[in-house]
């Protein structure tokens, strides 16, 4: 009978490294550059899988490991605006992507998109353009430019707690 509880519980942890590791894993959300979309201490799958075969597009929340020039203790998380090849412009506060306005109805208090410095990126391949929504108090592709996608650890799928929030955090692509 210990063998079989032995057996069973090696069993249980391979599974949960295979999941976390290959398929997705629970994230807990650490800072308010995402509000009023996300709030601190919420928790969230990312999905590590479907981006495999499904590309990162704007509107997908993404969490990823912030570049070393940013002082962050955890993973950093974002909406993607734009991806490889896109023109991304600050003009008077709005963000345009390749000459066109975004509609952002989930930004903070639909507060201007100041710069932090640049004002005009070009995407690299391999890169995606990434801003928190509450721009106020966000450290985001306006101070770092935009990310490698290995740097993304995956996509915010599900927000699971507290219970009352729980909801799927897809489909949230911005419009122009």
């Amino acid at each position: 009978m210990a063998i079989t509880i032995a057996e069973t519980l090696v069993g249980t942890l391979v599974i949960f490294f295979l999941l976390q590791t290959f398929v997705g894993r629970t994230y807990a959300v650490e800072q308010t550059s995402m509000l009023p979309t996300l709030e601190a201490e919420q928790r969230l799958i990312v999905d590590r899988l479907t981006p495999r075969f499904d590309p990162y597009k704007p509107g997908d929340i993404v969490v990823f490991d912030a570049p070393a020039t940013v002082a962050l203790d955890s993973p950093a998380i974002k909406r993607v605006i734009a991806i490889e090849g896109a023109v991304v412009e600050l003009i008077d506060g709005r963000v345009m992507v390749d000459g066109l306005a975004l509609d952002e109805p989930y930004t903070y208090g639909g507060e201007p998109t100041l710069p932090a410095g640049q004002t005009r990126w070009v995407v690299p391949s391999g890169h995606v353009f990434v801003l928190g929504d509450h721009r106020a108090v966000s450290i985001d592709s306006r101070a770092f430019g935009p990310i490698p996608v290995s740097s993304v650890i995956g996509r915010a799928w599900l927000r699971f707690l507290p219970l009352e929030d729980a909801t799927l955090l897809t489909g949230l692509e911005p419009s122009r």
